[in-house]
């Protein structure tokens, strides 16, 4: 099974967000009470360096992209909605990106639960695999259990 879970975080002064991975999991914190328009620039260096040292492919239309590929390097970035009313989250996936929409003054702990639970919906479209440490990890793939 694959997760990715955003979650507001008390991080250390000045730093705005950060990523951690595990056998199907990329957990992101990103600080909590910033609003995006703040956040967004830092959450998106952050992303782009979990793509450069993580193993994560996209599947599109039988191609398999990853962060190397040459003409659609996968890469997930986040942007203030363009929208005057805007929901509280959008994802557009295209051939190696995601995009992801959020309002301007919508903090991580307003959009978190939203997020989430669209991001789940998104991966469970089983177009997406990890590879960690030598094992494929989908999301057929049994949570392993503690030994």
């Amino acid at each position: 099974m694959l997760r990715v879970v955003y979650q507001a975080a008390d991080l250390t002064p000045g730093k705005l967000s950060g990523w951690r991975e595990d056998r199907g999991l990329l957990e992101i914190s990103v600080a909590r009470g910033v609003q995006a328009q703040v956040f967004i620039p830092s959450l998106n260096a952050t992303l782009l360096d979990l793509v450069s040292k993580a193993q994560w492919y996209q599947l599109w239309e039988g191609e398999i992209i990853s962060a190397d590929h040459p003409q659609s390097p996968v890469r997930c970035t986040f942007a203030v909605s363009p929208f005057r009313s805007a929901l509280p989250v959008e994802i557009r996936e295209h051939k190696g990106h995601v995009a992801l929409y959020v309002p301007p003054t919508a903090t991580i702990d307003d959009i978190e639960p939203v997020l989430n639970r669209s991001i789940a919906e998104f991966l469970d479209g089983r177009q997406w695999f990890q590879v960690w440490r030598g094992e494929i990890v989908t999301m057929d793939s049994p949570e392993m259990l503690p030994v």
